[in-house]
């Protein structure tokens, strides 16, 4: 039997042991050819608000136990995710339309998550206060008890393991809802690792489904966090939820994020990176390099350089094929970047490559002779697509940048004095010098300012210690204290 046998979870959700969800069943389709590759059970809200009142109880069993307890469950999940690589990488090429090499960089990635939250249970949990009283008096760390974790599509098992990882070794229960479209991938696959690694039965539990799952997972009285990672106008609504309930929501959002291409630059290299950073995973990803911002002495030449790039890249079925950019998600994303880039032409924009599709198959694409104002610069488009401008002082280059609802990731190539000073001036949540925009690594904190997020990070022992865990006053006394009543 195989990790992944779908004998085990076919048509069913697990919440607590692999069962049918109340939501029924769909089928799990590969986006490049539309080929049904197993059925999925749906979780309802019902499913949901059972599973979080499970979770709470069993997650007092797993606080309680001993931290090389919690950190060995950490250590074997890593192993089995290295184990199991190839399988699990076959689901994420076909689920999620992604190419072999990213799909290895999230079976890595997600076994670097699991090995650096195993040093968690280990970690000190806390400090000693010096009081003004007779007492010792401690700041010590617990667990925040159930932590719902929603994932998105694109970079699936990675946006759901950096959470669900460091959420476990801190001590707390998880409800895990990934996106339908891919919840094999980052949903069955971690279900079905940390099962293997012997995590006790309801402390993690998998909830398939839509906005009703998604909304129960957030309301549940017993879930006291939300790790969201998704669009803005989704994580608005969770976070006034989460307001509303007085409960932390830890929200990754989108990105409009820009590359500066200074003067002086080595074209050819610049271009590389802005084709890696604009196309990886056809440019579906919330840290896609989505504005050049490129210095007028080297624009035409970056142009013409990216322009290269893209009609040579080729574009197909990652699952059949050795190409550089696999299928849109599904059809309505499609949609929207061809409706992006014809909205561009019409505003007077030139498609200087790419702009067309074969069904989900998109080509990489640059549009140039834009403003501010079209929707291809001014957007989060989530597709692969290019928009280019020109700039020509520092400080004009700073304010193009910053001009931006979003605040994720910027790029800086060229000189690296120059750069440093630059990136001091950026407001953004990750600042990237001499490379692209899409990097993430398991022991980096990782965030964005404005409608990126709120100003929370995942990532690094510290910051997950932070992120994953409430800080409560205790005091000891040697005697009860005297008082005056």
């Amino acid at each position: 039997m195989t990790l992944l046998d779908t004998a085990l979870w076919s048509g069913r959700i697990s919440t607590g042991s692999w069962q049918p969800g109340h939501g029924g069943a769909y089928d799990v389709v590969a986006p490049a050819t539309g080929e049904v590759l197993g059925s999925i059970g749906s979780a309802d809200a019902s499913d949901a608000y059972a599973a979080s009142a499970r979770a709470a109880e069993a997650q007092r069993g797993w606080a309680a136990k001993a931290p090389e307890e919690r950190a060995a469950v950490l250590r074997r999940a890593g192993l089995l995710f290295e184990e199991h690589a190839e399988e699990i990488q076959g689901w994420i090429i076909r689920e999620a339309g992604s190419i072999p090499p990213k799909a290895g960089l999230e079976t890595h990635i997600a076994a670097n998550e699991c090995f650096d939250s195993s040093a968690l249970p280990h970690l000190a949990q806390g400090e000693v206060l010096p009081s003004d009283e007779a007492r010792w008096s401690f700041a010590r760390r617990k667990p925040i008890g159930v932590v719902s974790v929603i994932a998105p599509f694109n970079f699936p098992l990675i946006l759901a393991i950096r959470a669900v990882a460091p959420a476990l070794a801190t001590g707390n229960a998880v409800l895990l809802k990934p996106d339908p479209r891919t919840a094999v991938c980052a949903g069955v696959s971690i279900m079905r690792v940390f099962e293997e690694a012997g995590l006790p039965a309801g402390v993690l539990q998998l909830l398939p489904g839509g906005a009703d799952v998604g909304s129960a997972v957030v309301d549940a009285p017993e879930v006291g966090m939300v790790a969201f990672t998704g669009s803005t106008g989704a994580g608005r609504k969770i976070g006034e939820t989460c307001g509303r309930l007085l409960k932390r929501a830890h929200l990754e959002l989108g990105g409009n994020n820009a590359m500066i291409v200074l003067p002086g630059v080595d074209v050819a290299k610049a271009a590389s990176a802005a084709a890696f950073g604009s196309w990886m995973h056809q440019g579906q990803i919330c840290m896609t390099t989505g504005r050049h911002i490129v210095h007028e002495s080297v624009y035409d030449e970056y142009v013409a350089a990216l322009v290269e790039k893209a009609n040579a890249l080729p574009v197909g079925d990652p699952a059949s094929e050795q190409v550089a950019l696999g299928p849109l998600i599904d059809d309505g994303q499609t949609r929207h970047c061809a409706e992006i880039v014809a909205d561009a032409r019409s505003a007077g924009a030139t498609i200087a490559a790419g702009g067309t599709h074969e069904g989900r198959f998109f080509r990489p694409t640059v549009i140039t002779d834009l403003d501010r104002d079209n929707r291809a610069w001014a957007e989060e488009i989530f597709g692969p697509v290019a928009p280019v401008m020109k700039f020509s002082t520092v400080d004009e280059a700073v304010e193009l940048a910053n001009d931006c609802d979003f605040g994720l990731s910027i790029g800086v190539l060229g000189n690296v004095s120059d750069a440093m000073v630059i990136a001091d001036r950026l407001d953004s949540g990750k600042v990237h010098i001499n490379e692209q925009t899409v990097s993430d690594e398991s022991q980096a904190p990782f965030g964005g300012t404005k409608s990126s997020g709120n100003g929370t990070r995942i990532g690094g022992a510290t910051t997950n210690l932070e992120a994953f865990t409430e800080i409560q006053w205790l005091t000891v006394r040697p005697e009860i204290a005297d008082y005056p009543f």
